[in-house]
């Protein structure tokens, strides 16, 4: 197997359109809570949350809890500029 960076998990991550369609909604630069992202992707709590945990185990997420919440924003400019060139592409 070829050594190297891993970009068919990172494509897979983005590639999920519940996920996608998180990740999208995180574009505008504000964090957002699990239910918020769950109803931008029309999926239920439980599946945003696994959806969610996903994309932070990934590394493109970064989670911060504020009280009783959780909050999920993008995890770095470098994500951010991926994001907004396949969103460009797409």
């Amino acid at each position: 197997m070829k050594e190297g960076p891993d970009i068919a998990r990172i494509a897979a991550l983005i590639g999920d359109p519940a996920r996608a369609n998180m990740l999208t909604a995180l574009m505008g630069g504000r964090a957002l809570t699990v239910s918020e992202l769950a109803a931008e992707a029309g999926v239920t709590l439980q599946t945003a949350s696994g959806h969610l945990s996903m994309l932070d185990a990934g590394g493109l997420l970064h989670p911060r809890k504020q009280g009783r919440h959780k909050y999920y924003a993008i995890a770095s400019d470098d994500v951010a500029t991926v994001l907004e060139a396949l969103m460009g592409l797409a």
